[in-house]
């Protein structure tokens, strides 16, 4: 029956279905075979159990706050800034575009609003300086990912609710492993420019610098806001979100001016259509993994590996970092969460894992996935963004996959990286 379950769900995504299909046919598949012992209204309950957690409110008001972001003033001065302290480095350029997408994701959360806000303005500057399209293109969307690792990330707010984990520690928990790549990818872009002959620009002055901070000072305010406000028991995670929305409002309509109130209507628009496929993704998905649960599928697929593994939490994290990383090559990493955390969870919790670790591992794959062929939704986004075939935008990719894999093992291995900041900032 697993068989069959997983040839009619691989049949429906490959013929171009939209995922909530093959998620539904499965669930259907389930039911009307005798693999469960439920029935469709018990399917329905639980999609509305899926979106029913008050935390995933936090979800549309962050694609918003993103959306006026991506419209408005906030990527240029983000981009000034960093340039004006990188341009003097072998490399600067490429550090500039990474930086600046890590800095973009704290103040957006969303990897493909990164991907448009930054590649936009950053691939023409590449281009000029020497620099391959393929390199450009890869660069821009595998760190536009870090923005999954950054907070505040609608992955970890996705994980959370799945693993009913605190939003505030994984926030807090992904900014150091999100750092230690940006500072990976720092080093390969100097390396690369070095090997490639491509001199550094003239050095910034300190007049500069100073404008270019001045200027940033008010778009920092996002992660004091959303990550300090969360932990200084000021507000919750939702009213975190609506903070946020409040802020992009006020910097980018009031004192920017970069966005009108007439834009507002057509972004509120975009957000809506995302938001509803994502709710729709988590709902069905939601129902898919329940009905996983009652016919004892993640019993028949860990329960070896479990007895196999014991307590190693070594070789356990190695498996979910794995299964989490080539799902998320196929699929969109939101489904791939909702599906695979509660299959894993009972080996989480065998080996005593910290839930909050493995979200940083599962995020992180989740990151990878969304750049990486065949499916990654962000090369979807550049091919959209930038009007360049398939085969231009992945060529550049593998050596950023290698080094996300080397941050993988990194972190596996030292989980005090991830774990740090929440235990400072604990209850």
């Amino acid at each position: 029956m697993l068989t069959w379950l997983a040839v009619i769900m691989l049949v429906l995504l490959l013929l171009g279905f939209p995922m909530m299909v093959p998620l539904a046919a499965g669930t259907l598949f389930m039911m009307f075979t005798g693999m469960t012992f439920f029935g469709p209204d018990q399917a329905v309950s639980w999609m509305i159990n899926g979106i029913g957690s008050w935390v995933l409110a936090a979800v549309p008001m962050f694609i918003f706050a993103a959306d006026i972001l991506t419209k408005g003033h906030t990527a240029n001065r983000l981009l000034d800034v960093v340039d004006v302290f990188t341009r003097h480095v072998r490399g600067g350029l490429p550090i500039t575009t990474a930086a600046s997408c890590a800095l973009f994701g704290a103040v957006s959360g969303s990897t493909q609003a990164t991907v448009v806000a930054m590649g936009g303005p950053m691939r023409p500057r590449l281009l000029a300086r020497g620099y391959p399209d393929s390199f450009a293109l890869a660069l821009i969307i595998n760190a536009s990912d870090i923005a999954l690792l950054i907070p505040p990330s609608i992955g970890f707010i996705v994980y959370g609710v799945v693993m009913k984990t605190s939003i505030g520690d994984l926030f807090l928990a992904g900014i150091l492993p999100g750092l230690l790549i940006l500072a990976m990818f720092a080093v390969y872009c100097y390396i690369g420019a070095r090997l490639k002959g491509i001199e550094p620009e003239p050095r910034a002055t300190w007049p500069e610098r100073f404008k270019a901070v001045r200027r940033v000072i008010l778009p920092m305010g996002f992660p004091v806001l959303v990550v300090g406000g969360i932990y200084g028991g000021f507000f919750s995670a939702v009213e975190a979100s609506a903070v946020a929305v409040a802020y992009a409002f006020l910097l980018e309509v009031v004192i920017y001016r970069q966005v009108s109130i007439r834009d507002l209507g057509s972004l509120a628009l975009s957000t809506g259509m995302i938001t509803a496929v994502v709710f729709i993704l988590v709902a069905i998905g939601a129902a898919f993994s329940q009905t996983l649960g009652t016919a004892g599928v993640p019993e028949q697929i860990l329960g070896p590996i479990i007895e196999g593994i014991g307590d190693n939490q070594f070789l356990a994290l190695l498996l979910i970092a794995a299964a989490f990383f080539v799902g998320c090559m196929f699929v969109d990493p939101i489904v791939v969460i909702l599906i695979l955390v509660p299959i894993f969870k009972p080996l989480v919790e065998a080996t005593g894992l910290d839930p909050v670790h493995v979200g940083v591992i599962v995020t992180l794959q989740a990151a990878i996935g969304s750049a990486t062929p065949p499916f990654g939704c962000d090369i979807f986004t550049a091919i959209a963004v930038f009007r360049r075939p398939y085969m231009d935008v992945i060529r550049g990719t593998p050596p950023f996959i290698a080094i996300l894999a080397l941050a993988t093992i990194i972190l596996i291995m030292f989980p005090q990286i991830s774990l740090l900041l929440p235990s400072l900032g604990g209850d």
